[in-house]
């Protein structure tokens, strides 16, 4: 049995017809717009010429990169800080020692005898 739509013919689009790009939209007059993330990294967006200023964003997020990137190619954004990746031994190091374990229940319990008793 078929799948879909059976009166479409093969290789058409279903809802096509005869628009062209001026029915859909597309001769909208466009403005060009270039953002840099931190790394020098250039995308463009278009928007339409009817947006207002205050309504384009002034940080979009770079494909690229994955860095937010501005308007401003002389102070583009930071890049991200990342953390390090940790291995397991490196957690284990900062594991604290049982003294200040012990130090830190009790301190906890304390709060919580503390709290209790008012």
């Amino acid at each position: 049995m078929a799948r879909g739509n059976a009166s479409a013919i093969r290789g058409t689009r279903i809802g096509s017809g005869p628009m062209g790009e001026q029915d859909h939209g597309h001769h909208a007059e466009r403005i060009e717009i270039t953002y840099w993330d931190a790394y020098g990294n250039s995308v463009v967006r278009s928007y339409s010429a009817d947006v207002p200023d205050d309504e384009i964003p002034e940080i979009v997020d770079h494909p690229k990169s994955g860095l937010p990137a501005g308007r401003d190619k002389d102070n583009p954004p930071a890049p991200n800080k990342l953390e390090p990746y940790k291995t397991h031994l490196a957690y284990v190091k900062e594991r604290r020692s049982d003294e200040e374990g012990a130090e830190l229940l009790e301190d906890a319990l304390q709060k919580l005898r503390e709290k209790r008793g008012q």
